[in-house]
């Protein structure tokens, strides 16, 4: 019940922020309302993907869970995630949360987000429960912008010190490179809590799994998860000696650990992924809480595991997670979560942030303004399958590159542009800003295609969610395919087609263009100054409906028009 009223001014149960903003008098105080909890104040945010400006960032129309996730959140989008959440449509909570009306919803609601927001945010909270709170980031904050790839994470580490982020996991901070995250690790003024990270030889740890933090007189256990499956979904060649996994059984033995070291509240701050968190949670008993991350999901209630309580907030700094916790006799009794959204417009940016902000922008701001083309269109690419952002790039790399088909990585990041918006150089980089950027040109017999999409499907919807690996589905131009999510790997895929609906021969090759390739030495124009050169010759962009993936086998509940 406290839960519940907890999550109601998001949600429009009790009023707050939904009648406010209908009313256009939506305000920071709105925002921060909460009934305070207990001792401790866990403060969390993931995802950010080196977004420092407020941004427009639209859901998921496609959640598609299979298993025993099928149906259930996250796997919930448009009417079924507004019915199981209690979002009246229309309103402030339905625009933060779902797909649902976006272009339309941005129009009154505006951007969200923004690091100068956000730091107001955790200040105010700070100064209502002094001694209390406990800042956390989970991971894939480094990279995803024109200045991160610049400064190769430099500007990002300078806004968590001032943030005052207290420890951190990491994903696609790797991809810059071992001897480039070490060097950023001396710079963060907080731990790099990485412990399923080892050395690839001798098995030895190569950064901590744990840290102890005190607050309201409760000893915090914080146990550090990275992405388990980073040197398969990016290249292996930037961490060479370096192993990641799962592993349950060395989490078991923190846990373990932990507790005998005195720890009241064990807290598992996780970039696995919610599937995967949701399973660890069943199978390794003793922690209290999971803060989770990689998959971007945005669920406005705790969801429970057990007696582990699980909290998504989301991506791109849209929202900030606040978890209040009463700890009695080393257990949790009682808890309150609020996933706080990020309404740019009604929250006043901190003076130091901006300044910084404005500061680590500057040298780059004739790149980052440099209009490229107009949208017409609602660009987006969130989803497990093709957005339309996807769609440009894709269009770029067939025209570009002088190819038949082309394939976009499925990438979850990237911010979204309503219609009538400028197309910059700055939206172009948040959609490519990676280490490894070479557009390719190969040919592909239609058998090997096929093999690709079979792969990356089982990445995705695996019903075991270990096996999960990657992001989501692989975006394709110039052809389209009928995909059955519920079969098994090797039978998921069918009726592969190009544009012009001719079937694709197994045999035969095809001109194909990509870029992401994990392969060391892939060799290519880099995807950023492809799509530049693309939508310069466009000048206004207009993205057509069309069918490019056929799915059956889903579970409805994870698919909204």
């Amino acid at each position: 019940m406290q839960a519940a009223i907890a999550t109601s001014v998001l949600t429009g149960g009790t009023g707050g922020i939904a009648r406010a903003a209908v009313r256009q008098t939506l305000t920071q105080a709105d925002l921060l309302r909460f009934e305070p909890l207990g001792q401790v104040t866990l403060l969390h945010f993931t995802d950010l993907h080196a977004q420092l400006m407020p941004l427009y960032f639209r859901e998921p129309s496609v959640n598609i869970g299979v298993g025993s996730n099928a149906g259930v959140a996250p796997h919930l989008t448009g009417n079924a995630f507004l019915h199981a959440f209690g979002v009246a449509p229309d309103t402030a909570a339905a625009y933060a949360l779902t797909a649902a009306d976006f272009s339309a919803l941005a129009a009154t609601y505006g951007r969200m987000g923004g690091l100068d927001r956000m730091a107001t945010l955790i200040k105010a909270i700070r100064g209502e429960r002094p001694g209390k709170t406990l800042l956390l980031d989970g991971g894939d904050t480094w990279q995803g912008s024109y200045a991160s790839l610049q400064e190769r994470g430099a500007d990002m580490v300078a806004a968590q010190n001032l943030l005052g982020v207290e420890a951190m996991t990491a994903h696609w901070e790797f991809t810059y490179g071992q001897q480039r995250v070490k060097e950023l690790k001396a710079e963060l003024k907080a731990p790099f809590l990485c412990g399923n990270v080892k050395d690839a030889t001798w098995g030895d740890r190569v950064f901590d799994g744990t840290k102890m933090f005190e607050r309201g007189g409760i000893q915090i256990a914080v146990i550090g998860q990275a992405f388990p499956y980073t040197p398969i979904a990016n290249p292996r060649w930037l961490m060479p000696d370096w192993s990641f996994g799962i592993e349950e059984d060395r989490v078991r033995a923190e846990v373990v650990a932990a507790r005998k070291a005195g720890a009241d509240l064990v807290v598992l701050l996780s970039h696995n992924g919610f599937d995967v968190d949701r399973k660890l949670a069943a199978r390794v008993a003793g922690i209290d809480v999971i803060l989770t991350g990689h998959t971007h999901d945005a669920i406005p209630r705790s969801v429970m595991v057990g007696d582990t309580i699980l909290t998504a907030p989301g991506s791109h700094g849209k929202f900030l997670g606040r978890l209040d916790l009463e700890v009695t006799g080393k257990r949790v009794v009682r808890h309150r979560f609020r996933l706080i959204p990020i309404f740019s417009d009604a929250i006043a940016p901190d003076p130091a942030m901006a300044e910084l902000i404005a500061e680590l922008r500057a040298p780059y701001r004739p790149q980052l303004d440099r209009v490229l083309a107009r949208t017409d269109s609602l660009l987006y690419r969130r989803g497990n399958f093709n957005g339309t952002f996807d769609d440009v790039i894709c269009q770029a790399l067939l025209t570009e590159r002088d190819a038949q088909i082309a394939l976009s990585p499925g990438f979850r990041w990237g911010s979204s542009l309503p219609p009538g918006h400028d197309i910059r150089l700055e939206d172009v980089y948040n959609q490519t800003a990676i280490t490894y950027p070479a557009a390719y040109r190969t040919t592909m017999d239609g058998a090997t295609l096929k093999n690709i999409f079979e792969d990356v499907a089982d990445n995705l919807f695996n019903p075991d969610p270990y096996y999960q690996q990657g992001g989501d589905m692989v975006r394709v131009g110039g052809m389209s395919y009928a995909i059955d999510v519920a079969k098994p790997i090797g039978s998921r895929i069918s009726d592969i087609r190009l544009a012009d609906h001719t079937p694709i021969d197994p045999a035969k090759s095809y001109v194909v263009a990509g870029w992401a390739s994990v392969n060391q030495g892939t060799e290519g124009p880099p995807i950023y100054d492809i799509v530049t050169k693309y939508l310069e010759s466009q000048r206004v962009v207009r993205v057509p409906d069309r069918q490019v993936v056929r799915v059956t086998g889903a579970d409805k509940r994870g698919i909204s028009s």
